[in-house]
């Protein structure tokens, strides 16, 4: 039996407390796309990976909760409240929406809806 759309987004929102890049990558397509909608889109897996590998070489906590989760078909949006901890040990809480779509067992479209100065912030970082 098919994993379902909504199972590959939560095992993959519940993976990143481990930090494997590996691991999160093995959730998408070669050729999709994840979009934090405030910056431009990272389009392929090459991509994506980059900027998975920036998130995890600087914060050392990384949580994404799920608040709400929603799905339709290929179609799953997750309320969330991203959870981080940067490397002084500051700690800050991002609410997110994240839209995916699912297609052959793999996330090919990631888009997460938030707050940019929030982020900038709380991170101390700039997207």
């Amino acid at each position: 039996m098919a994993v379902s759309p909504e199972t590959i987004v939560r095992e993959f929102l519940g993976a990143w407390p481990r930090r494997d890049l590996e691991e999160l990558m093995g959730f998408f397509a070669p050729d999709a796309v994840y979009h934090n909608v405030p910056v431009a889109p990272c389009v392929g897996a090459a991509a994506i990976r980059e900027t998975f590998a920036g998130f995890l070489a600087t914060m050392p906590g990384i949580v994404l909760d799920v608040v709400e989760l929603v799905a339709n078909g290929a179609l799953v949006m997750a309320e969330r409240v991203d959870r981080f901890v940067m490397p002084n040990g500051h700690r800050f809480d991002l609410p997110v929406t994240g839209v995916f779509e699912v297609r052959g067992g793999k996330i090919v479209a990631f888009r997460d809806y938030f707050d940019l100065a929030t982020f900038e912030k709380g991170s101390g970082l700039k997207l």
